[in-house]
């Protein structure tokens, strides 16, 4: 009877985990040259473990109902356990009664320093600052989660939002770039403040409208690539107001090549108010918006 318990519980922590990250973690040191290749490989498999293995949202998830996502960490330069990087986040999520996975975050952060001594143990208190190396990590994790949740259902996002503002927020007393207003436009602060703020809702409105039209696409094409193109109209509302937005730029990054490709093949609707559109939000993609021909 143990046995059996044992073994009913083993298959149950199978299909049901605490962990919420698919994440595929990549360090290229490859700019270093010939340096001790063997840390990089131990802070890859660190941060790898430290992002799959935390349980950010205190929910349970089959394996198939993870985030597939991943971090590119390029490495510049190293200094004893001093590490000048960048950080490639991209995530995606799939689309209903498909094989098919839409991306949702592609974002290059550019100001990833961070100290690290091999073998240490990475471990998250939201309340407490303990390194940049972590901060960070926590925050994209927690970012990753929230956006994929608004996908599915409007704003249902905003705890893990919140989680990433907090992290943020206690990282400033770290003094590492990206986490102060004073830094830029284009850095973790105005990401998440933006990501919060009631001026920016359109976004978040079309992220989700936006992915329940892909849902519907294996059900009924036209009427998933109209409500697909009403969710630029949002994002060109928007753009009205605050012409060249950070998150607009963001949104765009994960998804023009998508839409060149949704909107460049049958079944036939309307589309010169919607490369207006996109022409208007997004001018430098001008090339690709010429692509689509419907």
């Amino acid at each position: 009877m143990n046995k059996l318990f044992t073994l009913l519980l083993l298959f149950t922590i199978g299909i049901a985990q605490a962990q919420q990250l698919n994440c595929t973690v990549t360090v290229d040191a490859q700019r270093l040259g010939a340096t001790n290749q063997k840390v990089y490989k131990t802070l890859e498999t660190s941060i790898s473990e430290f992002v799959n293995k935390t349980d950010w949202t205190g929910t349970s998830v089959k394996q198939n109902e993870k985030i597939n996502c991943s971090m590119y960490i390029t490495i510049s330069a190293m200094n004893s356990d001093q590490f000048t990087a960048t950080i490639q986040v991209q995530s995606s999520r799939p689309i209903y009664n498909s094989s098919y996975s839409s991306p949702v975050l592609n974002f290059n952060d550019k100001d990833f320093n961070f100290r690290y001594t091999e073998f240490e143990n990475l471990q998250f208190n939201p309340n407490t600052f303990d390194s940049n190396l972590v901060s960070v990590l926590a925050f994209y994790s927690n970012l990753i989660i929230a956006m994929d949740s608004d996908t599915f259902v409007l704003e249902s996002g905003t705890p893990n939002f919140e989680i990433a503002q907090n992290i943020a927020n206690v990282a400033q007393q770290g003094g590492s770039i990206g986490w102060s207003q004073s830094d830029g436009y284009q850095t973790r602060y105005f990401l998440i403040n933006d990501l919060l703020s009631p001026t920016f809702k359109l976004v978040r409105a079309a992220a989700f409208e936006y992915h329940s039209g892909l849902d519907l696409m294996t059900k009924d094409l036209k009427m998933a690539k109209e409500k697909i193109k009403t969710s630029i109209e949002k994002l060109s509302n928007l753009n009205a107001l605050r012409p060249n937005a950070f998150l607009t730029r963001v949104f765009l990054d994960a998804k023009s090549d998508e839409i060149v490709s949704i909107f460049s093949g049958g079944p036939s609707i309307t589309v010169s108010d919607l490369t207006e559109n996109l022409n208007s939000i997004s001018p430098l993609n001008s090339s690709k918006w010429a692509m689509i021909k419907y």
